[in-house]
């Protein structure tokens, strides 16, 4: 299994030796450092854990600190590994873009941008109610929620309410180009979260 870590910079088009035109994602991808690898013999599970970033070390934990070993990374982050999945990585290891080729199938997860307290027409596609008919102001309302002898609102109700701020996993995004000298990749279609997102990557090819 491949992976790394990134944020999100911004979209942009990219043009093959064809003349065609391709919607990309750019992400900066620096090297991650391997802080701990978890055996299921020891830990019960399979996972390797990385470190991105840095940061001061007044924001750090002392819990926090003790698990980076020194170091002050920005985030640490664990990649749990299938049983089928082949791991060499050893504490200490360095990663980078270069473990990837264009063409690469991959796994990207992202938060998704915040926008807030949203009502149904925006955060479920609802069409509101009539402008006729007496209707004075109740064009985007969403309308009855009860329903026969209920006497309380169902389960999963479809109502106003928080929107976004979601964790997207997307499948089968493809590698178009990489920069291994600028740590840079590019990634075919759009990837969910604001600019800076923090991104993580997966290729079990």
């Amino acid at each position: 299994m491949k992976f790394i870590l990134a944020t999100k910079e911004n979209m942009t088009e990219y043009f093959t030796e064809a003349g065609e035109v391709i919607p990309v994602t750019i992400l900066s991808a620096p090297p991650i450092t391997v802080t701990r690898v978890f055996e299921k013999s020891k830990d019960g599970y399979n996972s390797v854990q990385v470190g991105f970033g840095v940061q001061k070390k007044e924001r750090i934990s002392r819990s926090r600190a003790g698990a980076m070993k020194g170091a002050f990374y920005k985030t640490l982050k664990e990649f749990r590994l299938k049983p089928n999945d082949k791991n060499d990585a050893k504490e200490g290891d360095v990663i980078n873009v270069s473990i990837f080729a264009p063409g690469d199938s991959l796994q990207i997860s992202s938060v998704s941008k915040g926008k807030g307290f949203q009502g149904v027409v925006k955060r479920h596609g609802f069409s509101g109610g009539p402008r006729t008919h007496g209707q004075k102001h109740s064009e985007r309302e969403a309308g009855s929620i009860g329903g026969g002898l209920r006497t309380h609102v169902p389960k999963g109700m479809r109502m106003a309410g928080r929107m976004g701020g979601d964790r997207i996993t997307q499948k089968n995004l493809k590698v178009v180009s990489v920069d291994t000298e600028n740590n840079i990749m590019l990634i075919k279609g759009a990837i969910a979260g604001k600019r800076g997102s923090l991104v993580e990557i997966i290729s079990r090819q």
